[in-house]
């Protein structure tokens, strides 16, 4: 019974949504703005699903600026917990294809987000010139996944390194993001426990050329899966009590 009700609840939030969302940003198209606006309104559902949301902000992490936001990718869910740390004036990457998602990939476009063709390696190289003038032009912030792809409750996955070319290419630091396990997380279980999103300390990127693409990529990893862990280990204590 728990199942249906919050299948029914997710389906008419997602269709209210995304027609009068389209609709309002129809007023001022792939404006940063919405991004935010709609991010924090997804976390809002958390609560149907069951989960006990928490967010936590590093000194500093909220007045960085024009940044690269790099978050873990678990599953589906995420579009309901770590959206909801979405920093004003940021905008996400993500696959082209999710344009032709009825209702979710016309919003998704609507709200100014970038999309690029991971298929073809040679726009998707492109496109990273492009993340650097947006934030340089628009002085924007950009949401990334190195990951790219969801982990379905296999850790960390290895960084792609797009994310910190775009970050060091336009000079601005890079700040991991990190959600706590969702992989316990049933649709037929009432209470889900206590799930933590934390924005750690921003990484500069200063001094930096492309040849620290790399090293740059593994300090982030080693910290937020040093950090998930530790999040991981909380979270299942407190959803315990």
């Amino acid at each position: 019974m728990i199942f249906v009700l919050r299948i029914f609840a997710i389906a008419i939030f997602a269709i209210v949504t995304f027609i009068f969302g389209c609709g309002y940003c129809l007023l001022s198209p792939r404006n940063p703005k919405h991004v935010y606006t709609f991010g924090r309104l997804f976390s809002k559902m958390s609560r149907v699903l069951g989960i006990k949301l928490e967010f936590r902000y590093a000194e500093g992490a909220e007045k960085v600026g024009s940044a690269i936001y790099i978050a873990n990718h678990q599953n589906t869910y995420d579009l309901f917990t770590v959206s909801g740390a979405v920093m004003p004036r940021t905008v996400t990457v993500g696959k082209k294809s999710l344009v032709w998602i009825p209702l979710f990939g016309q919003l998704y476009w609507i709200t100014g987000n970038i999309l690029i063709d991971r298929a073809n390696r040679s726009k998707a190289v492109g496109t990273i010139g492009q993340v650097v003038d947006k934030i340089k032009q628009n002085k924007v912030s950009v949401w990334m996944f190195p990951e790219g792809t969801r982990s379905r409750g296999r850790g960390l996955l290895p960084f792609k390194t797009g994310a910190f070319h775009a970050a060091i290419g336009a000079n601005v630091p890079v700040v991991p993001i990190v959600c706590s396990s969702t992989d316990h997380v049933r649709l037929n279980r009432w209470d889900n426990g206590v799930v933590i999103v934390e924005v750690m300390k921003p990484i500069s990127t200063d001094g930096l050329h492309k040849e620290d693409v790399r090293s740059l990529s593994s300090r982030c990893h080693d910290d937020m899966a040093e950090k998930l862990a530790e999040l991981n280990v909380e979270a299942s204590e407190r959803s315990k009590r």
